[in-house]
């Protein structure tokens, strides 16, 4: 990139009142060169089906490109608009808890053949009317994409069939892997499949799980690959990718492989969310910065952050300046703000923007000035930042859904027991504290050598060949570092017969039983 992005997601259809050329020059005076919009307005840009109206797309697109602001247009596929429910029920998501009821986004099966066939339509009607703007820098696919659940017929069919090629169509493999014979689970025909959604048998429904992530990998493609035959060579694409949340960011994504999601974006995003004020410690910004930067091995966009948030997390005096040099530290080649405004009913009404209900100055928007002013001036010195970090850490989303199943027990009433990611920040805060940066590394990375330590916290499932891996990088010289619950089990949540750690015992020059 040639300049740090500085922005909001604006959304001029949610506005009280026509006040578009007012917020331009209002940005303009923050140092604003960058808007994200549409990607939230599936029902607007379609109000009927086949009725097409982008003329809110099209009035900011014209607005931003006559005030050199940049533009990234956001496909509107994550919240679906209610006349295709109506028609459609069964694009609603089908759950552990039944099929949902419509009201809320991101509540439909992604993988749902009529949902694609409106989806695609919808993302080709909008690339039509933007590709070929001047002020469109980049496409963000979708939202926060995640698979919702989604457990229907449709895709428990596509699960079989998953299985069967991972097991070479022999059942009694299956079935010795899984552990099956246990409370007659046995499956002897795959006809009689059983619906997945009332397993108790933890290695299936852990491996269901890993099937669920991979719709993910598979639609980010699926719309990477229409956008692509639009987009300019000098337009990207993104994903704003999250984290497990515990009223902010905190952890790995469970639903989402970030990594292999990663993949069909030409730059990494995310939206990273913390606590302000006086519990403000930076770790956050941090974690979500180092492990997207990781993804790509490469600068990346920080496309949602709060300016206000909630009101405990209206920020002191310079905190707002204080995080945005904290996400350019990590490597982030951007910082946008949800959102510019604060919307005035449904509801995020009180989630504020960088603006409050009365859309004035205030002292946000005054410290955003200053940011934005600083940007215009050194972001030159600031953009495209590169670091060489000695230290990773391994994660894995097997191990965490494993350790779902097999969690680590609470000690008191109320204690919920210690979950993988509370293992996976133990690690980071404290490498936070002693100031000792780290990447992100995963179990198929093939860059584990680059590192003079590698932490590995609870990979309580691993195939062979990981282990081996890790073994090997200890031979070669390297550190390893790795806590309770690892090297336990397979990657099928099968318990190793052998010694514990199992492979690592003579690497670690331990055992337990």
């Amino acid at each position: 990139m040639k300049e740090l992005l500085y922005g909001a997601a604006y959304y001029d259809e949610y506005m009280p009142y026509d006040r578009l050329q007012q917020d331009v020059a209002m940005m303009k005076k923050a140092g604003i060169n960058t808007v994200r919009i549409a990607e939230s307005t599936w029902s607007t840009c379609e109000p009927q089906e086949g009725v097409f109206d982008f003329s809110h797309v099209e009035r900011v697109m014209d607005a931003m490109e006559e005030a050199g602001i940049n533009v990234i247009i956001g496909t509107p596929t994550y919240a679906i608009p209610t006349w295709m429910v109506k028609s459609h029920p069964d694009v609603l998501a089908e759950t552990v808890k039944g099929r949902g009821i419509y009201g809320a986004r991101q509540i439909m099966d992604i993988t749902h053949p009529v949902y694609r066939f409106y989806a695609e339509r919808v993302i080709r009607k909008l690339m039509e009317g933007t590709a070929h703007r001047k002020c469109v820098i980049g496409f963000q696919v979708d939202n926060e994409t995640k698979y919702y659940g989604t457990a229907g017929k449709n895709v428990q069919e596509k699960f079989v069939k998953y299985l069967r090629k991972k097991f070479n169509n022999d059942l009694d493999a299956m079935n010795h892997e899984f552990g099956l014979d246990y409370w007659s689970n046995r499956i002897n025909a795959w006809e009689d499949f059983p619906d997945v959604r009332g397993t108790i048998n933890g290695s299936l429904g852990a491996e269901f799980e890993k099937f669920q992530r991979t719709l993910v990998d598979e639609f980010l493609s699926w719309q990477a690959d229409i956008v692509n035959e639009y987009r300019r060579e000098d337009q990207f694409i993104t994903h704003n990718f999250d984290f497990e949340w515990r009223g902010y960011s905190f952890g790995v994504q469970p639903d989402v492989n970030h990594y292999h999601a990663a993949k069909a974006l030409t730059i990494a995003g995310t939206d990273i969310y913390h606590p302000t004020q006086d519990d403000l410690t930076g770790a956050e910004i941090a974690f979500g910065g180092d492990m997207t930067r990781s993804l790509k091995r490469g600068n990346y966009l920080v496309l949602e952050t709060e300016a206000q948030g909630y009101p405990g997390w209206t920020p002191y005096k310079g905190q707002l300046r204080l995080q945005a040099y904290g996400h350019l530290a990590n490597g982030a080649n951007s910082v946008m703000y949800w959102h510019w405004h604060s919307i005035h009913n449904s509801f995020e009404t009180y989630w504020r923007g960088l603006l409050s209900h009365d859309m004035q100055e205030n002292a946000p928007y005054r410290e955003a000035c200053i940011i934005g002013n600083e940007f215009a001036k050194l972001g030159k010195h600031l953009v495209n930042l590169k670091k060489k970090n000695d230290v990773a850490i391994l994660v894995s989303n097997e191990a965490l859904t494993a350790l779902k199943w097999f969690g680590i027990e609470a000690t008191a009433a109320g204690d919920n027991g210690i979950g993988y990611n509370d293992v996976v920040r133990w690690i980071y805060d404290t490498l936070f504290k002693m100031n000792i940066e780290c990447d992100f590394v995963w179990p198929e990375s093939d860059n584990f050598d680059e590192y003079k330590a590698i932490f590995v916290p609870a990979l309580y499932a691993a195939p062979d060949e990981l282990l081996e891996k890790l073994k090997q990088y200890t031979v070669n010289g390297g550190t390893l570092v790795a806590t309770f619950k690892t090297a336990f089990a397979n990657e099928n949540i099968k318990v190793s017969h052998e010694m514990q750690p199992h492979i690592l015992s003579n690497c670690f020059g331990i055992n337990y039983q």
